[in-house]
């Protein structure tokens, strides 16, 4: 009995193909039409799961998928070729499936994919409107704080200033309720994203309007340490002129023509600047040319004394005299004197200390030579007409009229525009 077993079992292993012989006993091997009936059933399951494939139909024949029908959109038809390569025991995959051309099929999942939305927007709506109200609490309340004029005006050297102070903490609260909204929303990573675009974006801006951007912090720094007052005179980049005022833009200037010059904020941080008003005392200088063979100290002296005695001419700082240059023609001599420019006018004292100085050089016999070379064709006949007295010395009046003047067109100019003037006579000097 046990010899015919074994003898079954052997010509099983040698003709039948769905047994085999192995070290631990006899195992039965995977019938093909079953295992592909196996892959096509899982393959139906997941597309039943899905929903979106009612119109498909799987065909699985030793290990190759093919998949025949129409879908809603060619999207949802390739996805099918990777769903079935991670099915274990796929062969191949042969996707025939084409795009439905049904108008109603391919809008349903447009209208599902909106409801879906609108229906995540009602459940968002509650948490963005409370997100949106304590935004705007905080900005409401940034904005109050900005109103207040007092601790502004007060900390500010300006109106300028304090305008900037008040722009600062709005824009404080403002990023202040947005990181707020953003928690409560539970997107404080947004934050990051959008703060990295306003950089980009502010650095392109900054580029596109560098110079007016540097005339705008020109301006706050000299709205801060003023070189300068109303109604000085100053001289920015070869332009002399008195100040009308200092704008966000530009500093405003009088000319002695009385025009006005326009010199931009950053031309006047960076450019030397002379302020002729900061002293009340301002001096004259102007020289002359005598006879060389004359006694050089004596109309040193002379002009020196002639100077100082004038009304308009303060005793400190003293009027000086002295020999610049010897020319082949004569001597030069420098002289120089100190006036109240806020009481005298600067140009009138200059002119009225040189006729005064003429005449008296010209009562001592001290004789004014000219460098130029003149031939004079004198006839026999004709003799020269002696000088006439010089008559009794006077002094004109010298008076600063022309600066006064000047000054009242400045003052009415100031009235018109004070609320653009940065400038400010209790600010710190520099």
């Amino acid at each position: 009995m046990r010899i015919f077993i074994f003898a079954l079992l052997t010509w099983a292993a040698l003709f039948d193909p769905s047994y085999s012989q192995t070290a631990d006993g006899p195992i039965a091997t995977t019938n093909v039409e079953q295992l592909d009936a196996e892959i096509a059933n899982r393959i139906r399951e997941i597309l039943g799961e899905l929903g979106n494939y009612e119109d498909v139909t799987v065909v699985v024949s030793d290990g190759v998928v093919t998949f025949r029908g129409t879908t809603a959109s060619t999207a949802e038809a390739t996805e099918l070729t990777p769903l079935a390569n991670r099915i274990e025991g796929v062969v191949a995959v042969k996707n025939e499936v084409t795009e439905t051309a049904e108008l109603v099929r391919r809008l349903n999942p447009t209208v599902e994919r909106f409801q879906s939305r609108l229906d995540q927007f009602i459940i968002f709506l509650p948490l963005a409107l409370i997100a949106f109200c304590a935004f705007a609490l905080v900005v409401f309340i940034g904005f109050m704080i900005a109103r207040l004029r007092q601790p502004w005006d007060r900390l500010a050297p300006n109106a300028f200033i304090a305008d900037i102070y008040r722009q600062l903490v709005r824009i404080s609260f403002v990023i202040f309720g947005v990181v707020i909204a953003l928690d409560i929303l539970n997107a404080t990573a947004l934050l990051g994203t959008i703060l990295g675009a306003a950089g980009i974006i502010g650095l392109a801006i900054g580029f596109a309007v560098r110079d007016t951007v540097e005339n705008f912090i020109a301006s706050v720094m000299l709205s801060f340490r003023q070189p300068f007052r109303p109604n000085d005179t100053v001289e920015i980049n070869g332009d002399q002129g008195k100040v009308i005022r200092l704008t966000s833009r530009a500093t405003i200037l009088l000319s002695f023509d009385g025009n006005h010059i326009r010199i931009p904020n950053a031309t006047v941080f960076k450019s030397r600047i002379i302020n002729f008003s900061q002293n009340v005392e301002r001096r004259f200088k102007f020289s002359l040319l005598i006879d060389r063979n004359c006694d050089l100290d004596h109309a040193r002296t002379l002009v020196t004394e002639t100077i100082q005695n004038l009304p308009f001419v303060v005793e400190t700082p003293a009027a000086q005299c002295w020999i610049e240059n010897l020319h082949t023609t004569g001597a030069e001599i420098v002289a120089t004197g100190w006036i109240n420019q806020h009481e005298t006018s600067l140009l009138r004292a200059k002119g009225e200390a040189m006729r005064l100085v003429k005449r008296a050089l010209q009562e001592d016999h001290i004789a004014l030579v000219d460098s130029s070379q003149v031939v004079v064709l004198q006839n026999q006949n004709e003799q020269e007409e002696p000088a006439k007295s010089a008559g009794p010395q006077s002094v004109a009046e010298v008076e600063a009229t022309d600066e006064r003047a000047l000054d009242a067109m400045i003052e009415a100019e100031r009235v018109e525009e004070d609320a653009e003037n940065l400038l400010r006579e209790d600010a710190l000097k520099e």
